[in-house]
């Protein structure tokens, strides 16, 4: 492993525990759920629509990219984790995920995709899409997520170039009506 830091780093102890946790964004007590409302009505939020969705599943950009193809998927409903998503969600995940994965490796240059599920940000399960650039072994593993946060970020350009093709390989395996 090749951390993107220079030596030496200096260990921090963990701070207190908070507890009770404070409630994340859309759960009761918590913020207002901006992305229910996002999801229901891109235009009414301000935002662009998202890449790709279906009844159960939202692909979205994401913002401040530093690797062409960095997305991140949601559900459209809330649910904690894999957990409490209903039997037909949670069957449908692996075929939502393999076609993603493969959107991204098509975009080409690239390695792995490494998918990463951080439960903290919102009340909406949450799972990220990090493209492994090929050849850039020192971001194997846990690291990607720390390359990614610290390279400068990608041209506008670039990302909706990337974006594009990842929401037309994904319309392009929806069902035909």
């Amino acid at each position: 492993m090749t951390l993107p830091y220079a030596e030496p780093l200096t260990k921090l102890a963990p701070g207190p525990r908070v507890i009770p946790e404070p409630p994340r964004v859309g759960e009761p007590g918590g913020d207002p759920c901006g992305l229910c409302a996002w999801i229901s009505d891109p235009a009414a939020s301000g935002h662009e629509p998202p890449l790709w969705q279906n009844e159960d599943w939202v692909l979205c950009r994401a913002t401040g990219i530093t690797i062409p193809g960095i997305v991140w998927l949601t559900t459209r409903e809330h649910h904690d984790s894999f957990a409490d998503l209903p039997d037909r969600v949670a069957a449908s995940y692996g075929g939502v995920v393999a076609r993603i994965e493969r959107a991204i490796l098509a975009l080409g240059d690239i390695a792995r995709v490494h998918v990463y599920r951080w439960g903290d940000g919102s009340a909406h399960f949450h799972v990220w899409f990090y493209p492994r650039p090929l050849g850039m072994l020192e971001a194997r593993r846990e690291m990607l997520a720390l390359w990614a946060d610290l390279m400068p970020e990608l041209p506008k350009e670039v990302a909706v170039e990337a974006e594009q093709k990842i929401a037309a390989a994904m319309r392009a395996g929806d069902p035909q009506p």
